[in-house]
């Protein structure tokens, strides 16, 4: 059985180029960047023009990328990393947020929270910032807003922009962090286009490597020192993530990165076509009329989640699978093989029971319309026959 594959959004394939970089630089150039002989400066070498070729993909900002092990450490490292630079930071601080964020942003959150620092989180029914309630909450103890672009689980696009121009109007000291972990290569921005202090990034999501993250940092948060190290050790990346860097893992998600943004017009096209084709047969198969889609007011290419009728997410992820097909019924890292109830859904709209019974189908360009068929026909004989169970 031919597996087809739909869940992009947890993690993509590595692509060719990816891989033989890693297996060249991992074979080629073992040295350590830290070292002072010739296979350190040339795995030093090697990491500078990875980061140097991902800054190219961003549009070459004034600043720069410390890299992590994930996209989860990013996140980690921007949120507690900006709270714990100063004391004046959490003293009386308040941070903005979106209800329904990835658990590597709601998480760090919490335990802040824990230490006293005002945690809001921004309404986002619809798929939408409610822009009421984010004036209203930009008071003057806002240190940090910290915002997804692109939601993992609806495909939401919020306007990020807005929230930026509103900030240097209300909040001129707070900082803006993004997590495109779902926007890289999927929409088009920039740091400046979003006005963001800090970006997260993720290799695994655009055909590069797991194991590897980054973090955009704006030169002038890095000249007020307003980051502080959240891995202590031999000060690598700038004294700002401590560890010898995965040279291998880094060279390839700079491969991936620039081979995405070299096709980036041409594969944003295919899954929107493929998420618009999905829409499309959904609404002519008679036996699907029960599924509702999740269609937020602007929208990411790649990402479409349903509301199934009455049947439990894992029990259909089980039974696709079953048809070699795979889905997700939301964020890889936090549904942890199942049980998981999507607080994105809830935040979109969606009520405990709907947000239970949906699922995530998340596209790449190297899927096809046949495969778009496959899950079609797999969903019509999976409703009909788990409904007759149930």
């Amino acid at each position: 059985m031919n597996t087809i594959y739909f869940d992009n959004s947890a993690t993509t394939r590595i692509s060719d180029e990816a891989l033989e970089t890693y297996l060249e630089v991992s074979k080629n150039t073992f040295g350590n960047p830290s070292s002072l002989h010739a296979l350190g400066f040339a795995a030093e070498r090697e990491l500078n023009a990875a980061r140097s070729a991902i800054l190219r993909t961003l549009g070459s900002p004034v600043g720069t990328l410390i890299f992590t092990a994930s996209g989860s450490e990013a996140n980690n490292l921007a949120i507690s990393g900006r709270l714990h630079a100063k004391e004046r930071y959490r003293r009386g601080a308040k941070i903005l947020t979106t209800a329904g964020e990835h658990a590597s942003v709601s998480e760090p959150l919490r335990a802040l929270g824990a230490e006293g620092v005002k945690i809001v989180e921004i309404p986002t029914a619809g798929g939408v910032l409610d822009r009421e309630a984010l004036l209203r909450e930009m008071t003057p103890d806002v240190v940090l807003v910290t915002m997804m672009l692109v939601n993992n689980e609806t495909g939401a696009l919020y306007d990020l922009a807005d929230v930026s121009r509103l900030m240097k109007e209300k909040l001129p000291e707070a900082v803006l962090h993004v997590d495109a972990t779902q926007g890289y290569l999927k929409v088009p921005f920039t740091p400046k286009s979003l006005g963001a202090d800090m970006i997260t990034l993720s290799s695994h999501k655009i055909e590069g490597p797991k194991g590897v993250g980054a973090l955009y940092v704006s030169s002038d948060l890095i000249k007020k020192r307003g980051l502080s190290a959240q891995i202590l050790g031999g000060g690598q990346e700038g004294g700002l993530r401590s560890g010898t860097e995965n040279v291998p893992g880094v060279a390839a998600f700079a491969t991936a990165a620039t081979m995405g943004a070299k096709n980036f017009a041409a594969h944003a096209e295919v899954m929107e076509s493929l998420r618009a084709y999905l829409l499309m047969r959904l609404s002519e198969e008679p036996g699907l009329s029960g599924i509702r889609p999740v269609l937020p007011a602007r929208h990411a290419p790649h990402i479409l989640n349903l509301t199934l009728p009455k049947i439990k997410s894992e029990t259909m992820l089980h039974y696709l699978s079953s048809e070699g097909i795979c889905v997700s019924s939301g964020s890889a890292c936090s549904s942890n093989g199942g049980g998981h109830l999507s607080s994105a859904l809830i935040a979109f709209g969606r009520t405990a029971a709907e947000a239970d019974t949906s699922i995530r189908v998340s596209f790449s360009y190297r899927n096809t319309k046949e495969e778009v068929d496959a899950l079609v026909a797999a969903l019509a004989r999976g409703l009909t026959k788990l409904s007759r169970i149930r």
